[in-house]
């Protein structure tokens, strides 16, 4: 019961996200935004339904049902850390990669900090999810299939930000 109502609050998280995602969109290409890595983008989308599918059918096919309550707490305050970030980059807030020409980068938030506070969430994330139930298999799977797409797009993503 834990494992189905936690996997639909974050379902729910990550449509709200992609709406936000959607609604930020508009604005960005209203305001002449170009998008960078479009050829790569289905693969990331791919990425985190197959990550979902693994989650899922782990859980169902491991034994012994379980969840750590310290690793759960944890993934509520990286929630917390990630809604910093979106807040933080407001309407520039994207699944995608979309730059502005001639628009200055945000150096708020954890922007301050670090170039990709986003990618530190998602990496966070695809371990994170999988071990609060002690999915492995899910949890190194797909951390290292993030890592490569995350290589990819980072690339990508530093070179739309130089332009």
């Amino acid at each position: 019961m834990v494992f189905a109502l936690f996997v639909l609050f974050v379902l729910l998280l990550r449509l709200g996200e992609l709406l936000l995602a959607r609604r930020n969109e508009r604005w960005l290409l209203a305001r002449g935004a170009v998008e960078y890595g479009r050829r790569h983008y289905p693969c990331i989308v791919l990425l985190h339904v197959l990550f979902f599918v693994s989650l899922v059918t782990e859980y169902v096919l491991t034994p012994e049902k379980g969840y750590s309550i310290p690793l759960l707490v944890l993934y509520f305050l990286l929630l917390g850390f990630k809604a910093w970030t979106v807040f933080s980059l407001g309407k520039f807030w994207n699944t995608r990669i979309y730059r502005i020409p001639d628009c200055p980068l945000v150096k708020k938030g954890p922007y301050r900090f670090m170039k990709h506070p986003n990618y530190v969430i998602v990496i966070a994330e695809i371990t994170l999810i999988p071990l609060i139930f002690h999915l492995y298999f899910t949890a190194i799977v797909f951390s290292l299939l993030n890592a490569l797409m995350l290589f990819v797009r980072i690339r990508v993503e530093n070179r739309a930000l130089k332009l």
